[in-house]
């Protein structure tokens, strides 16, 4: 898009409304993914700093352009509590930031454990 690289949050429908909102809003600067699950089996590059992609709304439109700040990979249970924070979705501890993302990637076919690796990536918005 635009020659940028994509970026969805969450699944379709109300869920990629919610997190592009709280992203557009500045309250979300941070997302995270699997490395098997959404690099590896999707045969997509991990993104760098400094990258710019196109963030993409729901009804599959750009809506802004984000600018990635940090990226690392850590296992599951090695997440920070600042970084789940930066993911502006309201987690009130770390251990709820980890139950929701069991859920979630339980719910798209995928068991996380302790030592799962997660892509966390941490953006900014620059230009709507």
């Amino acid at each position: 898009m635009n020659g940028l690289r994509v970026m969805e949050l969450g699944t379709p429908g109300k869920m990629r409304t919610w997190l592009t909102d709280l992203a557009l809003s500045g309250a979300k600067q941070g997302t995270a993914g699997l490395l098997d699950l959404d690099y590896h089996v999707e045969n997509e590059a991990l993104e760098h700093v400094g990258e710019h992609l196109a963030l993409v709304g729901d009804a599959g439109t750009q809506v802004a352009t984000i600018e990635v700040t940090a990226i690392s990979q850590v296992p599951f249970s090695e997440v920070t509590w600042e970084f789940a924070h930066s993911e502006g979705e309201g987690y009130a501890t770390i251990d709820d930031w980890r139950e929701s993302h069991r859920r979630y990637w339980r719910a798209e076919g995928y068991e996380v454990n302790d030592s799962t690796i997660v892509v966390c990536v941490s953006f900014r918005v620059v230009d709507e």
